[in-house]
């Protein structure tokens, strides 16, 4: 593929309710934060690509509340719905195309103004399923039962990714719930839906992010950190969940393989450094580092528990906390790949991971992973 990088990254801190700030403010942070990473004014941006939901944000043309403080004035705008890493590949799309030669991406959700179980219930078919009242919760509780009976994976080992990245936020400050827990701890929380107690689930958050992409030329004229994109790819699967195997993500398997193919790797859990995967729920982040082919189908949890996959680990895996830290819906992507520009670059903070040198990000969108995009990111051309 042609060449093009991320030269900026911004966001707010996640929290749980952001009462005094609205979705503009919001992304008026973030935006400038991007901008002052990459050495660049507004006026260097030429087209913005927004991310949101009107479901979420309890509006229609949600887009329109963060356009101005996105800085769209006199430029091209188009408005994604859905996950942030999404509206990212079509603002890649967008700078390989050759129009343009920079792109600003946003992507914005406040949960704590929505009622997600309405929301994500409306999600499933009005005719068949919709009746039954489920959400994303339950249906991811179905994904769980399913998955854990296929691996034999236990409860005490999905304890463990809790506790792992509630961990990992203590040093994050931008996490919004860091905790240091035990399995017992995640084992006692409430029990949401069977088998997903409150600390396998991610919470209700608000939050922000914005990335700059930019074309080879336009990458290095600015005094930002260039982290390359070398590959990308999404793929969805069916939407009726009885026509799924719930208990496997075929969907994240392809496009890994296209972003793996497009980045010329051959052996992902050899080659890749680190990885910030989409942990809605302790079982999801399993689920797709196998999907993924960091490890072997049902192998996962073992890895888990020989320390494989924590920050000082052969395979880092969500070393921010990940969305059990702070879940902004529509932003949790955008943050995945945030998060890994920032590791490639070496500016992680407290959690930085030793030597990343290429890593992977992802976002999902859809009931219990309908679809998956991958984005490959590495520290040279």
């Amino acid at each position: 593929m042609d060449r093009a990088a991320i030269i900026g990254v911004g966001m707010t801190k996640i929290e749980a309710n952001k009462v005094r700030e609205t979705f503009a403010d919001m992304a008026w942070e973030a935006v400038n934060k991007a901008l002052a990473d990459a050495g660049m004014n507004i006026g260097d941006i030429d087209n913005v690509i927004t991310t949101s939901n009107d479901f979420w944000d309890g509006r229609t043309i949600s887009c329109m509340a963060v356009g101005d403080a996105s800085g769209v004035k006199y430029k091209n705008v188009s408005c994604v719905e859905g996950d942030g890493t999404f509206g990212a590949f079509y603002g890649l799309s967008r700078t390989l195309s050759g129009s343009y030669g920079t792109t600003l991406v946003t992507a914005h959700s406040k949960g704590s103004e929505s009622v997600s179980s309405l929301i994500t219930n409306a999600s499933f078919d009005p005719i068949y399923d919709r009746a039954f009242g489920m959400d994303m919760v339950s249906s991811a509780a179905m994904q769980a039962n399913a998955y854990l009976h296929r691996t034999k994976t236990t409860a005490e080992q999905m304890a463990l990714v809790s506790v792992k990245n509630h961990g990992n936020a203590l040093l994050n400050p931008y996490a919004q719930l860091p905790m240091k827990l035990t399995v017992d701890d995640v084992l006692q929380s409430e029990m949401i839906a069977d088998p997903l107690h409150k600390l396998d689930c991610s919470p209700v958050s608000d939050g922000c992010c914005a990335i700059i992409i930019a074309n080879e030329e336009r990458a290095t004229r600015y005094a930002g950190n260039p982290v390359w994109i070398k590959g990308v790819s999404f793929c969805s699967d069916s939407f009726f969940l009885g026509d799924r195997d719930l208990s496997r993500a075929p969907s994240l398997s392809e496009a890994a393989k296209k972003a793996y193919q497009m980045a010329g790797i051959s052996n992902p859990a050899m080659e890749i450094s680190l990885a910030e995967v989409y942990d809605a729920f302790t079982h999801q982040e399993l689920m797709w580092i196998e999907a993924l082919g960091l490890a072997g189908d049902g192998e996962a949890a073992k890895e888990l528990e020989k320390g494989s996959y924590t920050i000082k680990g052969s395979l880092p895996v969500n070393p921010s906390g990940g969305l059990l830290s702070g879940h902004p819906v529509i932003a949790a992507g955008l943050i995945r790949i945030a998060e890994a520009v920032k590791q490639i670059r070496g500016n992680a903070g407290d959690y930085q991971v030793d030597g990343v040198r290429l890593a992977l990000a992802q976002g999902v969108n859809g009931l219990c992973g309908q679809s998956h995009c991958v984005w490959i990111l590495g520290k040279d051309k």
